[in-house]
């Protein structure tokens, strides 16, 4: 593995790249695979400008501020799909070293210095890209480090012991920790990423366990008022009314989370048709994210739907611009969780590539700011640069670059076919708070473990009872 120094100077070499290979506007021709792969290269050096983990002083893993913990596992999750699709390893040093960095005490993606504020949803995206590491074949860790894998299954393992009945008769709270803002906050992200982690590692591993929580949490979502009967997705619901109703606001990570687990189940089934209308109708409920194109600074025709090109509707329209710093990354989720739904369900790759070229060709008409003339905006329905910049915006176009590419990647690998990460069901171990827990352990239950289990009850109650007599007599 490099050292910082190293990468410093991977950095200093990006710097000049930045200069030369990589001035003017990005000009993309979606049949064109080496077009694509430019523009991804591109907009990536872009967005790890905003990264300064590698250099000294520094914690690795972290982005600048005010960017947040978590977009920065997103980061490395999008950046191990990006070698993945265009064969570019420029990154993959400080992808790993960021990865294993903030892994924490019990290699669960809770180190102490987040655990304050951290949220099942932050938490859960540093899985998505442990997740993305074992099924691409990222480079494994050393031997010493946890397996990507196993860091996906702790997560996993954590989080199934936060499934709350106390009210709403279950899913996942926002936030972990009873102090913080949004601990009674049942949200799409926090229940629906635990939702495709657990679609995930079903068919990664085949064990029947991951995809029962899937089923469970699919289950809870749906009866909650989060999914609608045309598979509308809202952003979350309030257990001070038992989660009698929706916060009706529409984020594109928030279906894209639902989609992807769904199309996972659908493969793990063998094409179950119950999975397969939960996909169609959660695409369907995706139109909602896809405006008709507009001309220079006019807002959409259409803010509704109809259209092809991608818009995070809820916050970046030009009378509405309200986005943070979070969401302007979210439209790359859904780029990429539409992208390998068309591997999990090819039957979708009609309905889905046509959007995703269309937003590709808008989002290169907006890298096209200063400095450089290539920084990327948010509004890809426009054919300027909206002034806008960061991370997210950097984020979003690459991922929606290069998963153009999609056609021609391999699926996911799993357990038996083409993986070399190695798991441990029983990752993790430490609760929330530093009390020790059982894990979820996730090993079917077969009948030479039921005799075994016979056995050690046998013999616990001959010690018992041995116990007894000694000290009665």
């Amino acid at each position: 593995m490099l050292s910082r120094r190293d990468l410093r100077v991977i950095g200093g070499i990006g710097t000049l790249l930045w200069g030369s290979q990589f001035s003017g506007a990005i000009d993309v021709t979606v049949s064109d695979n080496n077009s694509l792969k430019q523009a991804a290269a591109n907009a990536a050096y872009g967005m790890v400008t905003y990264y300064k983990g590698n250099e000294t002083g520094m914690i690795p893993g972290e982005l600048v501020p005010p960017n947040y913990w978590w977009e920065a596992g997103a980061m490395f999750g999008q950046l191990i799909e990006y070698w993945s699709l265009t064969g570019d390893s420029t990154y993959n040093d400080i992808v790993s070293q960021g990865l294993l960095f903030q892994v924490g005490p019990n290699k669960d993606y809770m180190p102490p210095n987040q655990t304050k504020d951290e949220g099942n949803d932050d938490q859960v995206f540093w899985a998505f890209a442990a997740m993305s590491a074992a099924e691409l074949n990222f480079p494994d860790p050393p031997p010493d480090q946890p397996s990507w894998l196993a860091l996906a299954q702790a997560v996993f393992n954590l989080q199934t012991t936060r499934w709350d009945t106390t009210k709403c008769n279950g899913g996942l709270r926002w936030q972990i920790f009873p102090l913080n803002p949004g601990y009674d906050y049942k949200n799409t992200i926090s229940t629906g990423g635990y939702f495709q982690l657990a679609a995930r590692l079903a068919r990664y591993t085949g064990n029947a366990t991951y995809a029962e929580w899937a089923e469970k949490s699919w289950d809870w979502l749906q009866a909650s008022p989060l999914i609608t009967p045309t598979f509308q997705v809202w952003d979350g619901t309030s257990m001070d009314n038992d989660c009698a109703n929706a916060a009706q606001t529409y984020w594109t990570y928030n279906v894209g989370t639902l989609l992807m687990g769904a199309s996972y189940m659908f493969n793990y089934t063998n094409g179950n048709s119950t999975w397969g209308s939960r996909v169609t109708g959660l695409l369907s409920g995706s139109d909602v994210f896809f405006v008709q194109s507009a001309d220079q600074n006019t807002p959409p025709q259409n803010p509704k739907g109809g259209g092809k090109i991608m818009a995070e509707v809820a916050c970046e329209f030009p009378a509405k611009q309200t986005c943070d710093y979070d969401q302007p990354s979210f439209k790359a989720y859904l780029s990429r969780w539409m992208a390998v739904t068309t591997q999990m369900a090819p039957n979708t790759t009609g309905q889905i590539m046509p959007l995703l070229q269309a937003s590709a060709e808008g989002a290169a008409g907006q890298c096209t700011g200063q400095p450089g003339g290539n920084t990327c905006g948010r509004r890809w329905y426009q054919t300027t640069w909206d002034g806008m910049m960061g991370v997210g915006e950097q984020m979003a176009a690459m991922s929606v670059f290069q998963n153009n590419l999609i056609g021609n990647a391999a699926p996911p690998v799993t357990a038996v076919k083409g993986g070399t990460s190695k798991g441990d069901p029983s990752a993790g171990g430490a609760g929330d708070g530093g009390s020790t827990t059982s894990p979820v352990y996730v090993h079917p239950v077969s009948t030479s473990d039921k005799a075994g289990a016979a056995i050690l009850t046998a013999l616990a109650l001959i010690l018992l009872l041995g116990a007894s007599y000694w000290i009665m007599f």
